[in-house]
């Protein structure tokens, strides 16, 4: 039979108020409700908040399942790679105005991994929202005309995010900025930047670099699976197989594009990219460049040592990744979660679909939060872009489930925070902050090399000669 509170003993050593009620109970409840209202007004200040024990075990004797939602209702789970637009093209060709979208998209059911009633379900924060268009088929061709479609496709995609923002405003923040992200979660919203998915789609063009990040693209991944005039990508497709070296990682003109993404605060994303270009880019590299100035990210790849995919992060990179103050952010895509070394003449490993599981995508965020701190991992998802899911990770909704296995695993709270998204936003600053040095201190634009107006005498005689 439970005891009455007057009749529990008071614990050894502890002081007692009149009414037999231990002071140190009463000051943790106090502490207690200054943290929880200093987390609603002044969330910024908790972070550098050692708790005192007593209140740490408060919150850890507290269920899964409540430690779960209260890590999502304070920290915006920000997926670092969804592909959500590319199946609105593929399945309702970008329109979102009939109610064969509108309806499974607000109410539930729409095809695929993503809907609004999933996304709350699943306590999401938001995600980077790729823009991907298709590599061109020769990946070794860099001439601009090749580009020409994929330029405009990516303009279509880009296009579309923005219009499903501005009809769902109530549910899609702006989220120009680390900071207005952080103003979008409190109010509600999803932290909602775009991504594109290799420079292929800018053309071999800083102007639709610096086009797209005025549309709200806020990451760039430098290659697909197709190199390109700036950098060496891991794969190559048609048939996919791991990609020889073409620059030997980043090209001359790939350096000046990476100095001018860091000067305009797009994000440097090393996802598809091959080693050597990896290398090159942390500072590693056989030319000596210094590589990025701002931190990278990984948007969606995995741990190498426990699935040799060429598309996933090996250990030497992510000591670098560490060295940088970067980010690694994990893949759900079955085939870079588990898989065994192969020997095959393609260079690609052998899947093993019986550890397609939740569990092993969590081995692998553990796997990196233990090698190099959980300062440097994150979650990339890559939903609506994979085919098939891991076993308890079929969509946006089951993302509680994965910090319940963090937390299983013996992850402290603290560090699962910074798993769902407290580490891609402090990244996020860290880019907005060089981008700010960079322009207070008169970084040069980087400008295209154009032709000039020759055809202009064919078309309209005398008209240069007007200026001369």
């Amino acid at each position: 039979m439970a005891k009455s509170d007057s009749e529990l003993p008071t614990a050894v050593g502890q002081t007692t108020t009149r009414n037999g009620k231990p002071i140190k109970r009463i000051g943790a409840f106090l502490v207690l409700s200054a943290v929880v209202l200093g987390s609603v007004f002044r969330p910024d200040l908790l972070q550098s908040v050692k708790l005192p024990t007593t209140i740490t075990h408060c919150f850890h004797s507290q269920s899964v399942e409540n430690r779960v939602s209260r890590i999502l209702s304070h920290t915006p789970l920000i997926d670092g790679h969804n592909d959500l637009a590319i199946l609105l093209r593929a399945i309702y060709k970008n329109k979102i105005t009939d109610s064969s979208f509108t309806k499974p998209w607000e109410e539930g059911g729409l095809t695929g991994h993503v809907d609004v009633p999933r996304l709350r379900q699943g306590q999401n924060g938001g995600a980077f929202w790729s823009v991907f268009w298709l590599c061109p088929p020769n990946g070794t061709d860099f001439s601009d005309e090749v580009y020409t479609d994929s330029v405009t496709a990516t303009y279509h995609q880009i296009d579309l995010i923005n219009r499903l923002k501005a009809a769902y405003p109530d549910v899609l923040g702006p989220s120009s900025d680390s900071a207005e992200a952080v103003r979008d979660f409190k109010a509600g919203k999803l932290i909602s930047p775009l991504g594109i998915e290799g420079l292929h789609q800018i053309g071999n063009s800083a102007t639709n670099l610096r086009a797209f990040y005025d549309l709200g693209v806020r990451y760039a991944t430098l290659t697909h699976n197709c190199g390109n005039k700036y950098a060496d990508a891991a794969l190559w497709e048609e048939p996919l197989r791991k990609a020889p070296p073409f620059w030997g990682g980043v090209s001359p003109e790939g350096r000046k594009l990476i100095n001018e993404m860091n000067r305009i605060g797009m994000i440097v994303d090393l996802s598809h990219t091959s080693v050597d270009t990896q290398l090159d880019i942390l500072g590693a590299g056989k030319s000596g460049w210094e590589g990025s100035k701002a931190p990278v990210i990984f948007s969606h790849s995995s741990a190498y040592a426990v699935c040799p995919h060429p598309r996933n992060v090996p250990d030497q990179v992510l000591e670098l990744v560490k060295e940088r103050n970067s980010l690694v952010m994990v893949n759900f895509a079955p085939d870079f979660v588990s898989c065994v070394e192969s020997g095959r003449e393609d260079g690609l490993p052998t899947f093993v679909p019986e550890n397609a599981t939740l569990a092993h995508v969590v081995d692998h965020i553990v796997y990196i939060g233990e090698s190099i701190g959980y300062e440097h991992v994150g979650i990339g998802s890559d939903f609506d872009g994979i085919p098939t899911t891991p076993k308890g990770l079929e969509d946006v909704s089951k993302f509680p489930d994965l910090v319940a296995e963090l937390l299983s695993r013996g992850v402290s709270d603290e560090d699962a925070a910074k798993v769902v998204g407290g580490n891609l936003l402090r990244v996020w600053a860290d880019v907005d902050r060089v981008a700010a040095e960079l322009k207070k201190n008169g970084e040069p634009v980087l400008e295209d090399d154009v032709p000039g107006l020759d055809f202009a005498e064919e078309h309209l005689p005398g008209y240069l000669d007007s200026f001369l």
